[in-house]
């Protein structure tokens, strides 16, 4: 190959790598990203206060007033916050029961303003004296797990009612079973 030559072929593909490694296509292509970014951001930010709104609302809707008012005044009652259940004479968290104080916390951290009580509950075997301490236990059992996922312990307080307020009034295993749980309620400012 003469030198004329490959000067010609050497101009060529230093021209052909000039026209295929242009810079500002790049950039042009990344420009247009960038911008429809931030708007997606703009519209997250906007669902979550939409959906911490819903949340409140629904949970205002849910409140009624409870019959007996508790031991810091009136308290209401939710279907938002799901009771537990527990073992005779125990005051263990069971598995299934985690799931249900997760969701409580996880409602509790959505709606930020409100304060609970968690009332121990027990079946009509036992002393007064012994239901109300086993009932208080399982409120402090629950109490414990809730300010482990962060909950803040001044917004939790805890009472024991004991076997003095059946939720079922039968004599069997089936009404034990019921009776025996942590009621979640909220306490009015």
């Amino acid at each position: 190959m003469s030198r004329k030559a490959f000067c010609i072929v050497v101009l060529i593909l230093c021209f052909g790598l000039t026209m295929t490694g242009c810079p500002k296509k790049t950039i042009v292509k990344e420009e247009p990203s960038v911008k429809t970014e931030e708007p997606a951001a703009k519209r997250e930010g906007e669902q979550v206060k939409k959906s911490e709104e819903k949340t409140a609302k629904e949970f205002e809707k849910s409140l009624v007033a409870k019959k007996e008012p508790g031991i810091q005044g009136e308290v209401l009652e939710t279907k938002l916050l799901k009771d537990i259940h527990f073992d005779f004479d125990k005051y263990n968290i069971r598995p299934g029961d985690t799931e249900i104080l997760k969701e409580n916390a996880a409602f509790l951290k959505n709606y930020s303003k409100g304060k609970i009580q968690i009332e121990g509950h027990c079946d009509e075997r036992g002393t007064t004296e012994y239901n109300l301490a086993l009932g208080e236990r399982r409120a402090n059992s629950a109490k414990k797990y809730l300010l482990s996922l962060g909950i803040p312990a001044d917004r939790i307080s805890s009472i024991s009612y004991g076997k003095e307020r059946p939720l079922d009034p039968g004599h069997n295993e089936e009404a034990w079973g019921k009776n025996r749980r942590g009621h979640f309620v909220i306490l009015s400012n």
